[in-house]
């Protein structure tokens, strides 16, 4: 909402506070004012002339030498290049010496060959935007229509020595889309009177139903309808006060009746329509919804496919009007329009919503009936702007109007506590406070002891709880007055849940192995969500209803598609040894057609490319590799205490290298995978060799853990014992560990793999590993007698089952 200061004062005089003073007493008081913006931009040396004659360049076809009386001794000569200059116009000349917008200063010069003293100037050239300049004036000088006086300050003329405040509404507060609201709001600031718009209805003795009849076909919809009928109307320009007021508003003039329906709706926050009434059709308004397939034109004369859901206002067949949103174009008034019909209504807010999202149309109009409108102004809204049409148009005010009324104009009466008011506001404010405070509202009430009962104007929307009250009293007392105090009572202190201290120590663990955290969308496309999903043949990924675009038309299924565009990104700007991780959820259901909430699984994923450690001084470089990631998984494990828990086992994934993939299985659940990413996937995503892993995470954190239990350096020395086994081919690694870790009972400590052989000198289909078992008793000095014994048992146990010989 854009408020002239100068316009506010026709109803609150604060001309003894700057208006920046008022942009800042606002904002402290709840209604933030972004901009304070100067009409002038740095304009002077302007004033009125009259162009006493205007002949041709004598040297220039499109140029016109013109003598301009600017209230000096002698007029002054001016080379102007406009289309619409002419004798006997009063136009607005810049002076030599003064300076228009951009710091551009008038100076004396010659124009093929002729003096010219000064500059006749466009709206444009004075700093107005080319939008709200009327069409008459779009592409040539400004000519005052009405007689002014020679000399005179141009840029109070044209108001361009007014301020205006750009008000940041919250949707609450619609009471101050327009001066009136923005008025009872500063009064109640400085303690100030309201004075509301004086009207006068001067009507013939006709009768307005002898013209019109009205029939609300829903009530719900359309509450109150009133027409007015104004004859002998003369269409033409608004005077120059209508058209300075509009354009500070943002408003682009275009007719004396367009202008006063805009003028009031600024003014009361009550948007009207006036109708062409020959052109209207019949003698009848029907408010009625649209029939299925009905079209119209509108004023922006774009033909509109209407639903049942749109409210209409028809002449009993055709419709002549979107309900609230815009008029059409069969009725809308025009040079020739000599009688108004004036409509001044009051529409379902639910109803112009919805017409106006369908549509595509948003409207000054729509945008105050959507958030609702003052019930008690409908009625002295249209009073107000028929009274303007005939004093502006020379208009006949026809006797009476003709209404449909179901609306409801009671006001919200709302109990405010005294003492639960302090508490809350940890305020000690006094009855009498309180009761000035709804006075400078102009809010009336009762008072019951530490109760007041108050009354809200129907203009505040906004009141309908005790808390509204409290609210109004504090920006009222001052935001700034309000004691500051520490609350008093029992306070819990705030912690993380197990669950986000795991997920915590997640993160920091892979950042201090040199990973670097990734953020990405949540919402991909249908391709991506494919590649990396999750298996499960009876999930499926969510499609979006309304999707921005086709690459961000899906749920993601899989945190690694966008771990690639990351990677890609920093690839292409020559970051080539890349580390990222990203925890974050992916989403499934196994519904086609959702009728619940899908299912979210929280995830952490990590993709590597590069190298991995490099030592230039020692000529040392180590690129990712599969061993490398499996290390850092192994790494976050231990970190969770589930080392014991987790085996690896070689697998074959979509989009994953054949022989460097494995899954993650966690209690024999599959938890996760690991592995190099397909040679012909890497190609197609532009990218280098890259390992990627993936795990659930909250199956990771929702596994039971024992507590680490500090136990102290042992005071006895262990025994280290190695075995190389030979084994089938498929038997895996992990699967002898678990024999081992299994068998060894207590005094076995670790075991640790520190060799594989395959080749030549061993036995085909055969392999040969190498673990090293360390024994620790840590109550006494093993004997070697203690240690044969077990590890006999553990090589018993490999022959037994897993089929394992010692090698030889």
């Amino acid at each position: 909402m854009l408020v002239s200061y100068k316009w506010l004062q026709d109803y609150v005089k604060v001309d003894d506070v700057t208006p920046k003073e008022i942009a800042e007493k606002m904002t402290r008081g709840g209604i933030e004012i972004d901009f304070v913006h100067e009409l002038n931009q740095g304009v002077r040396g302007v004033v009125v002339g009259y162009v006493r004659s205007c002949e041709q360049h004598p040297n220039a076809d499109k140029l016109n030498v013109c003598q301009v009386d600017i209230g000096e001794e002698e007029p002054v000569q001016i080379v102007c290049g406009a289309k619409n200059i002419a004798a006997g116009q009063y136009v607005a000349v810049a002076k030599v010496g003064g300076v228009l917008p951009g710091n551009f200063k008038i100076k004396k010069a010659k124009l093929r060959g002729e003096a010219s003293h000064g500059m006749i100037c466009s709206l444009q050239e004075l700093g107005i935007e080319s939008k709200l300049v009327h069409k008459d004036f779009a592409e040539g000088i400004y000519v005052f229509k009405e007689e002014v006086e020679v000399g005179a300050d141009a840029l109070a003329l044209l108001n361009l020595d007014d301020t205006v405040l750009e008000l940041d509404l919250t949707p609450n507060r619609s009471d101050c889309l327009n001066m009136l609201g923005v008025a009872y709001e500063v009064a109640a600031l400085y303690d100030r009177e309201v004075e509301l718009p004086a009207v006068s209805l001067q009507t013939n003795d006709e009768h307005a139903s002898d013209y019109i009849d009205v029939n609300v076909e829903n009530t719900d919809d359309n509450p109150y309808y009133g027409a007015t009928i104004i004859k002998d109307v003369k269409v033409g320009p608004s005077p120059l006060w209508l058209q300075n007021r509009l354009t500070a508003a943002g408003i682009r003039p275009i007719s004396n009746v367009v202008d006063i329906t805009n003028y009031v709706l600024l003014e009361y926050g009550q948007p009207l329509h006036a109708f062409d009434y020959d052109k209207f059709g019949s003698k009848e308004v029907v408010v009625r919804r649209a029939r299925e397939g009905e079209k119209m034109i509108t004023l922006d004369e774009a033909e509109r496919a209407l639903s049942t859901d749109h409210l209409l206002i028809t002449n009993g067949e055709k419709p002549m009007a979107i309900a609230g949103v815009m008029g059409g174009q069969t009725s809308e008034v025009s040079d020739e329009t000599t009688t108004i019909l004036l409509e001044a209504a009051y529409f379902n807010p639910a109803a112009v919503r919805k017409a106006s999202r369908d549509l595509g149309l948003r409207s000054d109009s729509s945008a105050r009936f959507e958030k609702g409108v003052d019930p008690s102004r409908v009625k002295a809204a249209g009073e107000r702007a028929a009274a303007l049409i005939a004093q502006l148009c020379d208009g006949t005010i026809v006797s009476g109007v003709v209404e449909s009324d179901q609306l409801n104009r009671e006001e919200v009466q709302v109990h405010l506590n005294l003492p639960r008011m302090n508490n809350r506001l940890g305020t000690d404010i006094s009855k009498a406070d309180v009761e000035g405070i709804f006075n400078r509202l102009q809010f009336t009430y009762e008072d019951q002891g530490e109760t007041l009962v108050i009354s809200a104007p129907t203009r505040r929307g906004d009141i309908q709880i005790e808390e509204d009250l409290f609210e109004e009293v504090a920006r009222l007392y001052g935001y700034d007055t309000i004691p500051t105090t520490l609350p008093v009572g029992a306070t819990t202190q705030g912690a993380l849940t197990p669950y986000q201290a795991k997920r915590r120590r997640v993160r920091r663990y892979l950042e201090s192995v040199g990973l670097t955290q990734a953020i990405t969308y949540s919402l991909t496309s249908p391709k991506k969500a494919e590649g990396f999903a999750e298996e499960s043949p009876a999930e499926s990924a969510v499609r979006l209803a309304m999707p921005m675009s086709e690459d961000r038309s899906t749920m993601r299924t899989s945190l690694i598609p966008h771990l690639f565009d990351v990677l890609t990104y920093n690839l292409n700007r020559k970051n080539q040894d890349l580390h990222l991780y990203e925890v974050g959820s992916i989403f499934t259901s196994e519904e086609k057609v959702l009728t619940s909430q899908p299912v979210e699984r929280e995830m952490v994923a990590a993709a590597f490319t590069g190298l991995w450690l490099e030592h230039p001084w020692q000529g040392e470089k180590k690129p990712v590799d599969f061993f490398v990631v499996k290390g850092v998984v192994e790494g976050l494990f231990a970190e969770l205490g589930l080392e014991d828990q987790v085996n690896f086992k070689q697998a074959k994934r979509p989009k994953m290298h054949p022989g460097r993939t494995a899954v993650i299985m966690l209690n024999d659940v599959e938890a996760g995978f690991i592995g190099q990413v397909h040679p012909s996937t890497e190609k197609e995503e532009d990218l280098r060799e890259t390992y990627v892993f993936q795990l659930d995470l909250e199956m990771l954190l929702n596994v039971d853990v024992e507590d680490v239990v500090y136990q102290g350096l042992p005071r006895f020395p262990s025994i280290q014992r190695d075995i190389a086994l030979v084994v089938n081919s498929e038997v895996q690694a992990g699967e002898v560990e678990k024999v081992i870790s299994q068998t060894g009972g207590s005094l076995l400590r670790s075991v640790q793999l520190f060799d594989l052989y395959q080749g030549e000198h061993m036995e085909e289909g055969k392999k040969s590993l190498a673990f090293s078992l360390t024994y620790l008793d840590p109550e006494k000095t093993l004997t070697d007698e203690d240690v044969t014994l077990v590890h006999e048992k553990v090589l018993e146990e490999l022959q037994a089952q897993i089929g394992a010989s010692l090698r030889s």
